[in-house]
Parts: C-alpha cells; structure tokens; sequence
C-alpha cells in the first residue's frame, strides 16, 4: 500500500495524522472537474457525444450587440499593436487584453455559450478588455501602483510559440507582495479538474482563491489548453506559463511546486515524473497515473489496442517513471471510497519495485474529494518539503526514461538512447569530490551539467567521471565552480565529448517522434494547391486535413496555422515544423523532399521498404527530421493523432500512431482512426525504417 497515512478519528495529529471530526467535502473541485466514470455509452465509439458540447442558441440582439462590442475592442487592439511597438515592456502585455476578446470570439464563433448567464459574462469581459485597452493606450501598465494587502486572483496571458494563440491563466498575488520588491517567492502550480465546459469565457470568469494558497506564494491556475489533462500542448502550457510568470514576477526556482486533484491530479503525476528537476515537491491528488488499468477500474473497459500504441503508453504512463520521483519529494492524497485511488495504489508499486514507498493521504469515508483535515496534513508535509527548496546539485540522481522528449533530471541529461520506447536507466552519484560514479542501461550519450557556484568536486584538478565501470578524465570544473561535461558510448566503450555527428540524422532530445511531437513546437500546416491525379486519396486529405484544423482549435484551443504551398518562406522553414498535406504530385514542398524520405511514391506504388501499395487508395503518415532544415519536423498527413472517442476519458488522451503509418482511404475515418492502419511502426535511432512485427 505504500507509506499510506490515514486520517483515523482517534489517531494523534502529532504522529503525521489527526483526529477526524468533519466528514464534510470542499468546495468546487467536484463542479469543475466531474471526473467520474461517464458509463457505458462512453466505451462505444460509434456514437460518440460532442466534446466541448454544443452550445445553447443566443438571440440575435444578445449575438449583434457583442458582435459590435467585440469589433470595437479589435479595433481597438489592432491601434494599440502599432502604437506600442516602440514601448516593448507594454507591448508585452497585449496578451493579457487579447485574452478577453479571443474568449468571446471563440464563444461566438463556434457556440461556445453553454448557459443563458455567460452571454452577460461575455459582455462584461468585453469591458474589461476595453478598460486594459485604455490603460496601455495611455501609457499605463497593467497593475501599475498596485498594493497588495490582501490575496488578490488576476488573469493573465501569453503569445503561445505553438500556434500563436493567446492563452490565459490565473494568477493568485500573496498579501503583501511589493512589485518593488526582488525578494524571490515561492511558486505552486494548480492543474484544474475536468470541464468539458471549460471554455476560455469561462476560465477567465472564475474568482475562486483555490484550494491551497500557501502564505507568501504565488499560486497559477494552469487553463493547460482545455481538457486534455495538461497532454502534449497542454504540457507546453506549464512551460510557458512559468516563462511568463518568471518574467512578470520574482520567482524563486527552488521553491516550485505542482499541484492537482482529479484530472489535475494526473496532470500532476505526470509533471512530477517528466521533469523531477523542475519541481521542490509534488502534490497529486485523486488523478490516473496511467492508462490500462484505470480504464478497466474506472471506465469497465477491456484496451488491447495495436502493439504500437501499448508502447506509445511510454509516453505518458507514470508507473514506468517512478523512479524520478527519488529527486521529486511527493505526498498523494486519494479518498478512501474513491475509485481514483487507483491512481496511487498502482504508483505505491511501482515505487516499492524501486525500493521506494509512496507517501499517501487518505481521507477517510470520503469519495472524490478533499478530505477537510487531510488538506491540513497534506499543506504541512509540503510546507516542509518547500522550506528546504529543491536542491540544484543534489549528490545523487535517480532517472529514467523511454523517450528522449523526457532526457533530463537536475545536473543529468541524455543525449541518445540506445533503443527508444525501452527503459533507459542512469543511476549517477558524486562519491566525493574527485569522483562521480555513473551506471546505465539503454543509454547511448549523456551529459553533466552543474550551474555556477553549485558544483561540489574539486576544482583543482580534472574530476574522474567512472561510467559502467570505464574511468574517464573529462574537462575541469570551472573557477565559478560551475561544470559540464559531455560522454557517448562508443565500439570500444565510454568516451569523452559529445555523441558523434555525421550527415545521418539521429534521434535526439526533441528530435525523436512519434508524430504527436511535431505539435510540442512551433508549427504550420502546408496546404496543396497543386492537383492529384488520384481522386481518392485527394478527398481524404482534404477530409483529413480540415479535421486536423478544427480539432486542433477545439480541444487545443489554438487556431492552426496554415499556408499554400507556394506561400512557405525560408524563415517559416526554419522556424516551423512543417505539416505538408498530400502528394508530391499536389504539394510542391513534398515533390522537393520526397527523394529524401524513408517512404516515397513510384508510379502507382507508395513503397515503405520492402513493401508497396495502392497509391490511389493508400496514403502514408509520419514523422522525419526535414530535409529542408534537420532541426525541426516534417510530417505528412497527420494532426495529433487521438481522436474524438478518445475525448471522452483523459486517459485515452495519448498518441495512437508511432512515427509513421499507411492508411486505406477507402476505409471511412471513424472517431479512432483516419481510416484503416494497415502498417505502421517506429524508425530506428537514426531515422532508419526497419521492419516491423
């Protein structure tokens, strides 16, 4: 069971629990994040419901009067652009009045408004953009001469480097914060329940304080792009987030924490194990850890999916990560009737298997809620944790990963695995200060990375670095008493310097697929304007590719950027993952790479290695370093790759296709797939197609 403190009504508050008197449930997780099973008529995928669903009707006079007032604030933006593009520092916070429009737009465009009161709160966020408007017209930052006696809650926005789009968080002001002030305070992340409502109108409308508001800290309530459990772009939203509070904001970066019920508490699991080194603690509470045996838990359902998307659970299924957690300091919470207790459960084994023991609240007689005292007892735990900081350099790490979009930990990283998508291993430990002592598995270069001031070895002389049993002399630590230092394995065995480079493309951290992270980064979408000759497969990319569009606004909430062919710039190329549509008979980009990819087009064939097939009713997707600029993407045919059954259980929010697949056209797409898979698979380390099983 873990390390479980449970809340008896007679245990001893000074023995880590307390006396239970109150059985009663907080406040509004349950209204936001209703995460309960959505019964049977969610497991069949012929008839899926609507996610967001559809809104209610507005009346004509409600739809012209914000229609004109949402005109007037554009305008009023689009001055405030070129008045301010010499006042940077001003300019920077247009995202936090864009964010008012962009939520009534969306609401009104797509029909958005899912109760008869949101049409007046549309009308007041309008004003309030107006009244910003104002304010940075005249020269005055948002919040100028500002006191903060007591905790104050305020929106705020960013420029996403995904799409572009503006996306909103919360913010919570501790009492007695100075703007003047550059004492560093502390940071905790909230990522909110479930919301299948939770529309941009409707995030920014919220005033709640939250569940935990620890004295002195700033508290962001993560938007993480919708719902979609903080997943690949609403994992980027974190990162951006926190860029954006860290420029606005005296943060201390040893004092961050990440926190989360339900849904959020999944998100929670998988910050957590992803980035170790980000966090002083973790906080998850009542959210699924990972993907199969919550969904037979939660949802009754039996998943026997392809043998590739079993292994694309790697992806974000926390029990094969929970090693990371020996340099996270964790305390899980779960109520002890509730079904999502699962979560903790099965990461309570995956810890034991590692010689670890989960330290795990549990409310008693309580469902899917906080427990009031055991928020008490959680709040103490990290209080504590978050007193000491995270330490930079501590002397040991513990770090394990199946792909390179997770590489790092504190003062390690990988630099290429041996295999992707099996365990990669390091245990690295600095025995003293003139040795550390590294051993791995599946890993094929790393580095060492210690900040200034914060490296322990001796800077006198070059430190020995052992690695599986292999002594190496690597550089010395510099006299700021900072350090790097680079290693690869070679035929011969470990050596010094960096992984070797040659003109062969390899995987490398950012740069590994599958074809669900060519949309962690910057992208846009290449639209053909040439004409196939093959009826069939030109239906279904137009098809597909309007698909991809629109699903990528509803649940990314992000409009695509998307370009003609013949329109891509040189910068768009270096700047972009490039998202080509169709043929190299229709899209003039894909004719001018097709001779430099792994799958090609010949005649009527399409051939993928030893295999050919129909090229007027197949059509292939993937994932490749582009030919055109080797750091960033190409990809052929594909937005993200989950689709509409998978909306219904956060759970089923993970990639389905690895990094490339052929498709039958002639196969109608349905809510699981793009039409029938009838091969697919992942490259090799350097990009090599190899066959499959």
């Amino acid at each position: 069971m873990g390390l479980i403190v449970p809340l008896e009504r007679n245990f001893d508050f000074t023995v880590c629990s307390m006396k239970c008197t109150c059985l009663v449930a907080t406040l509004a997780i349950a209204a936001i994040s209703t995460a309960m099973a959505d019964g049977p008529a969610d497991n069949a995928a012929e008839t899926v419901r609507a996610v967001p669903p559809p809104g209610i009707a507005v009346g004509p006079e409600d739809a012209a009067r914000l229609q004109a007032a949402l005109a007037r604030l554009d305008s009023q933006l689009a001055e405030l652009r070129s008045q301010l593009r010499e006042k940077p520092a001003l300019l920077a916070q247009l995202p936090d009045v864009e964010i008012y429009a962009k939520a009534v737009r969306y609401a009104l465009q797509y029909h958005e408004f899912f109760e008869p009161r949101e049409i007046e709160i549309a009308g007041k966020h309008l004003a309030r953009g107006v009244d910003l408007a104002n304010m940075l017209a005249k020269g005055v930052p948002i919040g100028a001469g500002r006191t903060y006696e007591t905790r104050t809650a305020q929106v705020r926005a960013y420029v996403s480097k995904i799409d572009g789009s503006v996306q909103p968080y919360r913010i919570v002001i501790p009492p007695g914060y100075d703007p003047a002030s550059e004492r560093p305070h502390r940071l905790d992340f909230w990522c909110h329940g479930r919301g299948e409502k939770l529309s941009e109108l409707n995030f920014i409308e919220q005033s709640s304080l939250g569940e935990f508001t620890p004295p002195d800290a700033f508290v962001v309530h993560l938007y993480g792009r919708y719902c979609n459990a903080n997943k690949l772009a609403g994992e980027i939203d974190l990162l951006e987030a926190l860029a954006d509070v860290k420029r606005r904001y005296p943060i201390d970066e040893n004092r961050v924490v990440i926190r989360g019920f339900s849904m959020g508490g999944a998100a929670c699991w998988q910050f957590a194990v992803h980035y170790p080194g980000l966090f002083a603690a973790a906080a998850p509470g009542a959210g699924f850890s990972e993907t199969r045996e919550f969904l037979r838990v939660f949802q009754n359902e039996e998943v026997n999916p392809p043998w590739y998307e079993q292994k694309l659970w790697h992806v974000y299924d926390c029990t094969d990560y929970a090693v990371n957690l020996f340099n996270c300091p964790t305390v899980a919470y779960s109520g002890e009737k509730d079904r999502q207790k699962q979560a903790a459960d099965i990461m309570a084994a995956a810890l034991r298997a590692e010689n670890m023991e989960l330290t795990h609240i549990i409310g008693p007689d309580t469902a899917h809620s906080y427990h009031p005292q055991a928020k008490e007892e959680i709040n103490r735990r990290i209080d504590s944790i978050v007193a000491r900081g995270r330490n930079p350099v501590p002397r040991r790490v513990r770090f394990t990963t199946f792909t390179l979009r997770y590489p790092e930990c504190l003062w390690l990283r990988l630099e290429g695995l041996e295999r992707h998508w099996e365990r990669a291993h390091v245990d690295a430990e600095i025995v003293d200060e003139r040795l550390v002592k590294v051993t791995t598995n599946n890993v094929s270069a790393l580095r060492i990375a210690m900040p200034s001031g914060a490296c322990p070895l001796d800077n006198k002389q070059p430190p020995t670095v052992r690695i599986d049993g292999y002594e190496l002399q690597p550089p010395a630590v510099e006299t700021d008493r900072s350090w790097i230092a680079e290693f690869h394995k070679a035929a011969e065995g470990w050596r010094v310097g960096p992984i070797e480079t040659d003109k062969a493309p390899r995987k490398a951290p950012g740069l590994q697929g599958p074809i669900d992270d060519a949309f962690l980064d910057s992208f846009l979408m290449v639209r053909p304007t040439g004409s196939s000759p093959r009826k069939q497969t030109g239906a279904w990319v137009e098809a597909e590719m309007q698909h991809a569009i629109e699903h990528w606004r509803r649940q990314f909430r992000g409009d695509a950027r998307v370009k003609d062919d013949s329109a891509v710039t040189d910068a768009e190329i270096a700047d972009n993952n490039l998202v080509l549509w169709g043929d190299p008979n229709s899209n003039r980009l894909l004719a001018k790479i097709a001779d430099k990819l792994p799958i090609r087009w010949q005649d009527d064939q399409l051939i993928v290695g030893k295999k050919t097939y129909r090229a007027d009713t197949s059509m292939p997707i993937l994932i490749f370093p582009n030919p055109l600029n080797p750091r960033r993407y190409v990809v052929l045919n594909s937005g993200f790759t989950f689709r509409e059954y998978d909306y219904l259980n956060n759970a089923r929010q993970v990639p389905k296709l690895p990094d490339w697949a052929v498709v039958n056209t002639i196969v109608k797409p349905t809510s699981r797939a793009p039409g029938e898979i009838v091969a697919a698979g992942f490259f090799d380390e350097r990009w090599q197609l190899v066959e499959q099983p």
